[in-house]
């Protein structure tokens, strides 16, 4: 009889981020080829459920997705109440490589979605040397906001609820029910203020369009996905942002919006698994070098 136990394990670890400890919680799952996976703005990394629950992925790869400091399980730093909290470029770089020293990682793969896919890029291009391979979902060199953010953290308004509101529209009509709303109950429980904080840096950082033209994807491959249903990352974003990185690969998704490893782990997974192969394959080129 199979186990009821799922294979996915928690734990926490401390790093320092700036001048601030943070305890930072993850899981993991899996052996072999370490990925780290990050979750997009104003959630945690349940949305990565299905991949870490994979048995496929698990023989080959070691999944391990972590909650940003102020989401999910990681708890924000000692005297937030004090501070305003607006997620930064420099701050959320740090963070990954923090957390990816601690758990003594060694050159592993990245998959981000949404904020998480805009943070692999920035790290393709400042930071090549510490990862082997970037997979982006749902990313894009620049992203103003169609949206006011102040919403998001009002004494008048829900802030989850408001927040899970806007990202309904960018869930794919094709996502199953309860993927749907267990993808919008993540955003539901979010902290205060936090998803509006997410936004502030995925809206108002442009620093990315200029370095794309730096990743060396000779070097780290860089995979972007893009669901065709998305309309904050569209697949003109996607494309667009595709053409700028040279030797980059790209793959726009049938019938998935902005989420599609919690909104529709079962038409993601085929394009997941193309991805993986796609960062993993090493070039001709540099077997000859």
């Amino acid at each position: 009889m199979k186990s009821s136990i799922e294979p996915i394990v928690g734990r926490y670890v401390n790093v320092t981020v700036g001048n601030a400890r943070q305890r930072i919680y993850f899981e993991e799952a899996g052996q072999g080829r370490p990925v780290v996976c990050l979750h997009t703005a104003g959630a945690d990394t349940r949305q990565w459920r299905s991949v870490l629950n994979d048995e496929a992925f698990t023989r080959s790869h070691r999944f391990i997705a972590f909650d940003m400091p102020w989401h999910g399980k990681s708890l924000p730093p000692e005297g937030f109440e004090t501070e305003e909290y607006l997620l930064s470029t420099e701050t959320y770089m740090e963070t990954v490589l923090a957390f990816c020293r601690a758990a003594g990682l060694e050159k592993p793969l990245l998959a981000g979605c949404s904020m998480g896919g805009r943070i692999a890029l920035q790290l393709a291009a400042l930071h090549p040397e510490s990862f082997s391979g970037f997979i982006a979902i749902e990313a894009s060199d620049f992203q103003p906001a169609w949206y006011d953010i102040d919403w998001f953290h009002r004494p008048d308004a829900h802030g989850g609820e408001m927040g899970a509101a806007l990202v309904s529209a960018n869930i794919a009509p094709q996502a199953p029910d309860a993927e749907r709303w267990t993808t919008l109950w993540m955003f539901m429980q979010s902290g205060p203020g936090v998803f509006r904080g997410d936004l502030s840096f995925y809206t108002s950082d442009d620093s990315l369009v200029g370095r794309l033209a730096s990743i060396d994807t000779r070097r780290t491959p860089v995979h972007i996905m893009c669901g065709e249903y998305d309309l904050t990352c569209t697949p003109e974003d996607a494309q667009r942002t595709a053409a700028a990185i040279k030797g980059s690969t790209l793959a726009i998704m049938k019938d998935l919006g902005h989420f599609p490893m919690s909104e529709n782990p079962t038409a993601f997974r085929a394009y997941f698994k193309e991805a993986l192969e796609m960062v993993t394959r090493v070039p001709a080129r540099l077997m000859d070098a």
